[in-house]
């Protein structure tokens, strides 16, 4: 009989929660202060990198910024849209509240700073994650795999024993490098098929039987 995962990691901006578009927006507005242009196609090639590589990016395209400020302005303009509205990822909650009945530990691993992952934790209705590792909490962001590393070490499980649900190429390559299982939910940009990952059209749905399923097939494949 298929054993369920150990725990479960999620991501947070386009996983969890359908920010990219705000963080897009965002960027958008920081450049425009200095009078450059950011595109959406720019925007897009963030997607999944670590707040400290984006500021990075933006300082070469013009922000006259450092890096803890244009971090703590982006994330200022995204955490103000949040307080009117939370724009759930469908089937999320639902899979969230799923694991939380079966006692299945969680954590959020996002490069978003913590006082973001931590508004975000906050809005749901019900004690959703036991472990919270922002991108403030390590050394390397995504693609590494330190922060689902972390996440596991904190949790007190076995990694390899852990399904990791990401949204962008770096966050794939983060928990495949980890050695989670992980699961593949495009959205803003596409997911490329690969032996590594399964990829899903949406988390709409899915139970923690398709998660313990997504394991099974990992480990039988690694056999």
């Amino acid at each position: 009989m298929p054993i369920a995962p150990a725990a479960v990691l999620w991501d947070m901006d386009g996983t969890l929660v359908d920010t990219e578009p705000e963080w897009m927006a965002a960027e958008t507005a920081l450049l425009a202060r200095f009078g450059r242009p950011w595109t959406r196609q720019q925007g897009l090639a963030l997607v999944g990198s670590g707040l400290e590589d984006a500021a990075v990016v933006l300082q070469q395209h013009g922000a006259e910024l450092s890096v803890p400020e244009i971090i703590e302005t982006l994330t200022d303009h995204v955490v103000d849209r949040l307080r009117m509205h939370v724009p759930w990822r469908a089937g999320a909650l639902e899979l969230l509240a799923e694991l939380r009945d079966e006692d299945v530990p969680t954590a959020l691993v996002t490069m978003s700073i913590r006082r973001m992952a931590e508004a975000v934790a906050a809005a749901i209705p019900f004690r959703a994650f036991d472990v919270i590792v922002s991108g403030s909490d390590v050394a390397h962001q995504k693609p590494h795999p330190d922060p689902y590393l972390r996440a596991a070490a904190q949790l007190g499980v076995d990694i390899i024993a852990t399904v990791a649900i990401e949204d962008s190429p770096p966050g794939l390559a983060s928990a495949v490098a980890s050695g989670a299982a992980a699961i593949g939910v495009p959205h803003t940009v596409a997911l490329p098929d690969g032996p590594a990952w399964t990829l899903w059209p949406t988390l709409a749905g899915r139970t923690l039987a398709d998660l313990t399923g997504v394991l099974a097939l990992r480990d039988a494949v690694q056999r």
